[in-house]
């Protein structure tokens, strides 16, 4: 899948969206199903795109799965 075709910010970075969309992940409300500890399994996903995708999800009054 295209890494524009995600709605995430690109304050994650290029590899951190491309794996996720990789994934199978490519909007917020998809993140809401699971954990943090899960996406950050994912290889090219670390503590950065995990901080700020959580400050994304906040902002829509939102967050990971436990």
């Amino acid at each position: 899948m295209d890494q524009d075709a995600s709605e995430f910010t690109p304050r994650i970075g290029k590899v951190a969206r491309r794996e996720l969309a990789a994934h199978g992940y490519t909007r917020y409300d998809q993140l809401t199903v699971v954990s943090a500890k899960e996406l950050l399994a994912i290889h090219g996903v670390g503590p950065k795109a995990i901080r700020i995708l959580a400050e994304e999800l906040a902002e829509r009054r939102s967050g990971f799965a436990d």
